[in-house]
């Protein structure tokens, strides 16, 4: 992933856990709460620091990853 991406992994930051940019919020997190059977606006209001559009965009990445390594 670039330095774009809405996803980093830093070792100062949970030692290295995938995390939504600016944040110390686990994407594992977001998977967690929807495999779980809660919105994604549930998922919001828990945490704050992560923005709609972020999570958004993180499924988004998540997704045509999945997608790139089925074809």
């Amino acid at each position: 992933m670039n330095d774009t991406s809405v996803i980093v992994k830093d070792s100062e930051i949970l030692g290295g856990t995938p995390v939504f940019r600016g944040t110390r919020v686990p994407f594992q997190a977001l998977l967690d709460y929807l495999e779980g059977g809660e919105t994604l606006d549930e998922f919001l209001d828990d945490f704050p620091t992560v923005t709609k559009e972020v999570a958004i965009d993180a499924l988004e990445l998540a997704k045509t990853l999945l997608v790139s390594q089925l074809a």
